[in-house]
């Protein structure tokens, strides 16, 4: 491992394995383009959608024809793509509170959720306003030992009446299979069997354009995320979308404004534009993102490490999880990432508190647009068993640089394969 050859030579090897991947994943794009084209051109855009208006926002007819853009796109009855949501958090967060009522029940079919919902429901913290704090119930169906859904205790958990089931599509910082849309299809079947009423609502961040449908093409009534994941293509500034039944989204739209503005209030800022055009080069920059991931899992798993999904898995979100077992890898690999970034290059990532986080975080990847898990980026909590989460990349040549790059160090650091 001391040749300086070696981390070149294991990218080799690892790229002409992942052939097959990457030419399934390339062949993803167009039909998911043909979607994202076919929309555009039903709600014929021009370049006068890509002005806005000041102040309430009243009217900004480009910002009401990316919605119904959007809406086409993910499948749905209506949607609401903002510059207001600050994050995908934020974008699920207007979802609950703007559909939940005190007294109502949310149940999480999927375990915990992401950590930073745990202060937004209220397992963690107190004083700020959560759901708990408001009345709404909160309960989650633990995943199985492997990481499964558990359809029993589902079907035991929606004994109880409920206004609003939760399911998350990503692993979030959890060792666990992602959910394909068929499972999630299931399981929407299997809620609306036992309580027809109740709200499917999919947590879609990192899964957007992944696979043929969305959520909400197979039985979710809502689904919430992030423009500076998928669908922003890598230059959506910021914001975030909810889309599902129109009455839902104009719930979770009276929450992020004010009851009786809903939908209809709200800038662009002038920046549809990066809207539509992210929104463009979404299908691209998501199957690079895939490739990435590809590269990244067959890396690590020659040498030794679990990594989740496995190379040539079938996908449904962007992330790509590797087992490193202990800090100073975790540490290492971040800092190869961070020295190979565009941005902050000379930045050294050291674990630091994060808002919403109940555990320190090492973040690494210096991105154009800050926070992006669209350009190549890795983070992780700083817990055992030390799981690195890598995703998002422009192009697989960049990830080949970032991994070229930690197996060195891994190798001079002594720091290298488990044993």
């Amino acid at each position: 491992m001391s040749n300086p050859c070696w981390a070149r030579d294991q990218l080799d090897g690892a790229s002409a394995r992942i052939a097959p991947f990457t030419e399934r994943h390339t062949a993803g794009v167009q039909p998911r383009l043909e979607r994202v084209l076919a929309a555009l051109a039903a709600e014929r855009v021009g370049v006068q959608h890509f002005a806005s208006v000041s102040g309430y926002g009243h009217g900004d007819q480009g910002r009401e024809v990316l919605d119904r853009v959007f809406a086409r796109v993910l499948q749905a009855e209506a949607a609401a793509v903002r510059l207001q949501f600050v994050s995908g958090t934020h974008a699920i967060a207007a979802a609950l509170f703007g559909v939940l009522r005190p007294g109502d029940r949310l149940l999480s079919l999927t375990g915990r959720p992401y950590d930073t919902l745990e202060e937004v429901i209220g397992l963690r913290g107190q004083g700020q306003g959560s759901l708990a704090e408001f009345g709404i119930r909160y309960a989650e169906v633990p995943l199985s030992a492997a990481g499964r859904v558990d359809l029993e205790a589902v079907d035991l958990a929606l004994g109880e009446p409920t206004r609003m089931v939760l399911i998350q599509r990503s692993c979030g910082y959890s060792w666990r299979p992602s959910l394909s849309i068929t499972a999630i299809a299931e399981l929407a079947e299997r809620v609306k069997r036992r309580q027809p009423g109740c709200v499917v609502f999919v947590d879609n961040c990192y899964g957007e354009l992944v696979q043929e449908q969305e959520p909400t093409a197979v039985g979710a009534d809502l689904i919430a995320g992030s423009l500076i994941k998928n669908l922003g293509g890598t230059i959506a500034p910021t914001g975030g979308y909810v889309a599902g039944r129109a009455e839902l989204v104009e719930q979770a739209c009276c929450r992020l404004t004010a009851p009786g503005i809903g939908a209809e209030g709200g800038t662009s800022f002038d920046l549809n534009r990066l809207l539509f055009q992210g929104l463009f080069l979404a299908p691209q920059m998501v199957a690079e993102a895939l490739i990435c991931s590809e590269l990244v899992a067959q890396v690590f798993s020659d040498l030794g490490y679990a990594t989740q999904p496995r190379p040539g898995e079938p996908r449904s979100d962007v992330i790509q999880a590797v087992r490193l077992g202990c800090p100073e890898r975790l540490a290492t690999v971040c800092r190869a990432f961070q020295a190979a970034s565009p941005v902050g290059a000379y930045l050294d990532p050291v674990p630091a508190p994060m808002p919403g986080y109940a555990s320190e975080l090492v973040m690494a990847g210096g991105t154009f647009i800050d926070g992006s898990t669209s350009e190549f980026s890795a983070d992780a909590p700083l817990r055992e068993p030390y799981v690195l989460f890598a995703q998002g990349g422009t192009h697989r040549a960049h990830a080949r640089i970032a991994l070229e790059r930690a197996l060195a160090a891994l190798a001079e650091s002594g720091h290298g394969p488990p044993d």
